[in-house]
């Protein structure tokens, strides 16, 4: 079976898809956004220990792990995690010189789904986000396809890195696909998450178009990018598809949770907010939000 380093499990979430779901983070991206409010999962620990004794409640600690090296074996240190000790202070996450998190579980898809089942009789499904949730394909197929076969539905949180329209085995088992659309221009997006955007733009069409594009959403950080643009071109482009009934989530920039040195970006104005409402109303959009 295929496991996956999981930052997190919600047991219940209002905000990540219709309904009361259960929320699933898995850790890694291949986006290093500058106003992420997630940026404990975007690097993976390489076990150096630095934030063991930032732990006060002790779920963090250093222990040998055994390794066999060919014919031999050898001795290495590695940060072990107790979630029942852990209290989220994310001390840990502060302290990494590598800004990763050690608070994490390698699980398999049916030790996720037994956590999942206890909210069965609440939830209206499971999304699966990041991270970058589809940087652990098999893991998803194997989760989603447990999932459905219990009757749950199915969502990824996605920033648009993976080439759906190339997964059928993926898709089937997929309702559909919550997509950050960062910024329009190729430009403007390498300079917020130091990646293309090619893809996004790809798989936002093909989304819409094969009925799979459940969400749309955009941060709104004006001094990092033109956000009236993106809002435009992304209506215009959902318009043209007559994928008007897809929700447009239209995010106000928060310095909550992000890094240090991101902090000081402006956050935009609610008149400066109901303008882009305006404009993807003025497309066609009958869902769009701000949050």
């Amino acid at each position: 079976m295929a496991k996956a380093t999981v930052n997190k499990i919600i047991s219940f979430s209002s905000v990540d898809g219709p309904g009361n779901r259960t929320a699933v983070f898995l850790q890694g991206c291949g986006f290093d956004c500058r106003y992420c409010h997630n940026p404990e999962t975007i690097h993976a620990c390489i076990h150096c220990g630095e934030c063991v004794k930032y732990c006060k409640p002790g779920a963090l600690t250093l222990v040998e792990e055994n390794v066999r090296a060919a014919d031999q074996r050898t001795g290495r240190k590695r940060v072990h995690y107790d979630i029942t000790k852990c209290v989220f202070c994310d001390e840990c996450f502060r302290h990494c010189p590598h800004g990763a998190s050690a608070r994490t579980r390698e699980l398999t898809a049916e030790q996720v789904m037994r956590e999942v089942r206890r909210n069965k009789p609440f939830i209206r499904g499971i999304t699966v986000s990041g991270g970058e949730c589809t940087l652990w394909r098999d893991f998803l197929l194997e989760l989603l396809s447990l999932a459905k076969a219990e009757g749950l539905g199915t969502l990824l949180d996605s920033n648009g890195s993976y080439a759906f329209s190339e997964d059928p085995e993926l898709m089937a088992v997929t309702d559909g696909v919550m997509l950050d659309v960062k910024a329009w221009s190729r430009e403007e997006h390498l300079r917020v998450t130091g990646q293309d955007n090619a893809c996004v733009l790809r798989n936002l069409e093909w989304l819409a178009a094969a009925g799979k594009l459940t969400e749309v959403r955009t941060v709104v950080v004006p001094e990092l990018f033109d956000c009236r643009q993106t809002v435009r071109e992304v209506s215009a482009l959902l318009a043209g598809l007559g994928c008007l009934d897809a929700r447009y989530k239209i995010i106000r920039y928060r310095p909550m949770g992000v890094r240090e040195e991101y902090k000081s970006l402006t956050p935009p104005t609610e008149e400066f907010l109901q303008k882009l409402v305006g404009v993807a109303v003025g497309y066609g959009l009958s869902d769009v939000v701000v949050v």
